[in-house]
Formats: structure tokens, C-alpha cells, sequence
């Protein structure tokens, strides 16, 4: 598993990435959950685990600006399994749903990328074969060339000339 990238918050509330030595914003940390980093935020005074409220407080900034992904029946449904019995099994749930599609979304940008290739595939062959026809074209060309008789030439009896008369 990936190492954790170490996020020092301090007092004034600024953030810090102690990999990059520069402070960064919450959309920073975003953007490095998004391309699949996994961060680590304490607090600089108490050392304090502070990485599931920056992560929630990440969510919440974007389910306010953009397209919720958390409809509201089912953050109200969420908030009913709190301190329900089967609390565990809906986090267990969805952690393996999204870790399904987040398979299945590798599988199609795959599929995806395969598609945009194998249209040139069948070009490219045929630009392969082209290509050794006209090497083996080049190659007895210049062998016909370079000797005025070939073995396979030595066994055949010379051509007539045309401006000798038969006997």
C-alpha cells in the first residue's frame, strides 16, 4: 500500500505538505486524494489524527459547488445507521461498492484506450506487410542486378536473338 503523504495543520488553520515543504489548500489535498494518494492530516500542536474531518470537510465542499454525488435520501439514510446494529455492515458495504466500480471503471478506460488503438491497428499491419513486400521486391531487384546470371538463370538455354535468322 501506498505511503501516506503527512499533512500538518497548525493553529491558524493553514495547511501544510510536509513531502512538497509548502503550505496547500484543501482543494490541493483534493486533488491529491483524486489522482490516488493517500494523505495523512495531524494536528502541528497535539498530533491528533485529523484526516477523516479534512477528507468529510472535502466532500462537503463538493457536494456544495458541483453535482452531488450524495443525494439527500441518501445522506438521510446514512445518518439512520448511525448507532444501528448494522452500522458496520453499511460501512463494510460500501466500501466494496465503490471499490467494484472503481474496478470497473479501470476496466473501461482499458477497454476504452484498446478501442482507440485498434483502429490503427489494421493500418499499421498492412503498412508492416507493404513495407516487407517492398524490401523482398528491393532485395531481388538488386540481386537481378548485381550478377548477370542467377543459378536458377545457368540451367535455361539463352534466349534467341531476335535479329538472327533460324536455320
Amino acid at each position: 500500500m501506498a505511503e501516506e503523504r503527512l499533512i500538518r495543520k497548525y493553529a491558524n488553520r493553514r495547511l501544510y505538505d510536509a513531502r512538497e515543504s509548502r503550505h496547500v489548500t484543501l482543494d490541493d489535498l483534493r486533488k491529491l486524494v483524486a489522482a490516488g494518494e493517500r494523505i495523512k492530516v495531524v494536528d502541528d500542536k497535539t498530533g491528533d489524527d485529523l484526516t477523516r474531518s479534512m477528507l468529510l470537510q472535502i466532500i462537503a465542499t463538493q457536494e456544495q459547488f458541483g453535482t452531488p454525488v450524495l443525494s439527500l435520501p441518501l445522506l438521510e439514510a446514512i445518518i439512520r445507521f448511525y448507532g444501528n446494529p448494522i452500522q458496520q455492515m453499511l460501512t463494510a458495504y460500501l466500501e466494496r461498492s465503490i471499490g467494484g466500480l472503481a474496478q470497473q471503471q479501470k476496466v473501461m478506460q482499458t477497454e476504452m484506450a484498446k478501442a482507440l488503438e485498434t483502429p490503427m491497428a489494421p493500418i499499421a499491419e498492412m503498412a508492416r506487410q507493404n513495407m516487407e513486400m517492398w524490401s523482398k521486391m528491393q532485395a531481388s531487384m538488386l540481386s537481378a542486378f548485381g550478377s548477370k546470371t542467377s543459378p536458377a538463370d545457368e540451367d535455361r538455354e539463352p534466349a534467341p536473338d531476335p535479329g538472327k535468322r533460324r536455320s
